[in-house]
């Protein structure tokens, strides 16, 4: 049985590492503004194994007017729990949860490989493609909600 609920930031390393910094330090798992009151972390368990881990900060991006944002990071699925539905729940729990808070808008910086990921979920590119030092490729990406 799947259960999706809120974890502690230190509690996303285990699923931050392999996925998303692979081969790099523990260090490097952590996020700035992880552990400020206004971030939340959602993990979904498969049974009582945390496979999926997202991430939720209350960010401003000067590029959109919307004064009520909220920025996704640091989503990750294990790799052999992928192609499972659980990227799109995280995601879906994240909307839920900003629609409960009044966010109008939800943007991130997405992976070149995780672009139609998003897009099947309604989300959109804005502006060109661009590095980010030691991870690679990204779009701005973002959705009104």
């Amino acid at each position: 049985m799947n259960t999706l609920k809120e974890i502690t930031s230190k509690e996303t390393y285990i699923v931050r590492q392999p996925v998303l910094r692979k081969g790099k330090t523990i260090e490097s798992c952590i996020f700035e503004g992880d552990d400020l009151p206004t971030t939340h972390h959602f993990g979904l368990f498969e049974d009582k194994s945390l496979t999926g881990i997202i991430s939720l900060f209350q960010q401003i991006n000067s590029i959109f007017a919307d004064e009520n944002q909220a920025q996704i990071r640091g989503m990750a699925v294990l790799e052999n729990h992928q192609k499972k539905g659980y990227g799109e729940a995280l995601v879906k729990h994240c909307e839920e949860f900003c629609k409960s808070q009044n966010v109008d808008l939800i943007w991130f910086n997405a992976r070149t490989a995780a672009v139609g990921f998003y897009k099947k979920m309604n989300y959109q590119i804005i502006g060109e493609a661009f590095d980010i030092k030691d991870v690679g490729e990204h779009y701005l990406m973002f959705k009104k909600i």
